[in-house]
């Protein structure tokens, strides 16, 4: 199989150690770097299979100005809604590229353990179940890959458990305990459920890898950049700080605002998702949140 991942970041690298392992892959970016196998853009387009690993916020702008329709296949990678037009991913690659050429990615997994190839199980959503077999195929040893249609549902829990994972932060900086944070994931999964299900997506599919899965992870370890996200908050550091010394992407921030701006416009209850929107653009105090949740 050969496949071309766009996008070197953790998790673009971390895919590409994934599936070199039994295929013909290689990688380009933006910047060049030092990665065996790297590529120009158009070595990389010339790939009958591609894997986006590039930041939901620069995924319109990057098929814009980059993209060719040759005919390839699209893996998507990226997790988030995109904050100036309240779209899912899945809207913005299918404004280039029909449905049966798109799947998404989705569940527990960090990059760095993947680049441990510690073992992993991830989900392969599209509406082109032969496609999505064929990334999954392809997975090394140490991933195990399931495939479903729900790509709504794939889309709407990879975005927003990074959402609830700055509140996880947010509750585990504030030392308020074990119960608490069990309370708050919890709450998280119906919260990211009660949203992805008036977009259409499968209630079942929050309780899968790609959604409690995801969640539950992403929302108790500092492995996550959101989480670290939340960390700072409870300290009290502007988002200035934060993501300075994060020195990465961290999804939650840019589509807390996304959800926030839903909600108001459909109506949809979404009180967690609120609080960290005003957390983040507000500077509200996380104590105050708190209690706002709790009553």
């Amino acid at each position: 199989m050969k496949i071309a991942i766009i996008g070197a970041g953790k998790w673009g690298q971390a895919l590409y150690h994934a599936y070199s392992q039994n295929n013909d892959v290689v990688i380009h970016s933006r910047s060049v770097k030092n990665i065996k196998n790297f590529v120009s853009l158009d070595e990389a387009l010339g790939r009958e299979y591609l894997i986006m690993a590039i930041p939901a916020q620069f995924a319109r702008e990057w098929m814009e100005n980059n993209f060719e329709d040759r005919g390839q296949n699209i893996l998507v990678a990226a997790k988030g809604i995109e904050t100036s037009t309240g779209a899912f991913l899945n809207d913005i690659y299918g404004e280039f590229v029909e449905d049966e050429r798109l799947a998404f990615i989705s569940g527990p997994s960090f990059a760095t353990e993947v680049q441990k190839s510690l073992p992993t199980a991830l989900m392969i959503s599209s509406t082109n179940s032969k496609l999505a077999q064929i990334y999954a195929d392809h997975l090394p040893d140490f991933i195990k890959g399931y495939i479903d249609d729900d790509v709504v549902g794939a889309e709407v829990s990879g975005a927003y458990k990074n959402v609830i994972a700055i509140a996880g932060g947010v509750c585990d900086g504030l030392g308020l305990g074990n119960n608490a944070r069990a309370a708050l994931i919890s709450r998280g999964l119906v919260e990211m459920s009660r949203f992805g299900v008036y977009f259409g997506a499968k209630a079942e599919t929050f309780l899968s890898l790609g959604g409690a899965g995801d969640l539950f992870l992403t929302a108790s370890s500092t492995l996550s950049r959101n989480y670290r996200v939340g960390l700072g908050l409870a300290k009290g550091q502007s988002m200035d700080e934060i993501l300075e010394e994060l020195g990465e992407v961290a999804e939650g921030v840019p589509t807390s605002k996304a959800l926030y701006k839903i909600a108001k416009e459909q109506d949809i209850y979404l009180p967690i998702a609120q609080e960290v929107y005003e957390m983040i653009e507000d500077g509200k105090d996380p104590l105050e949140s708190v209690k706002d949740l709790l009553s």
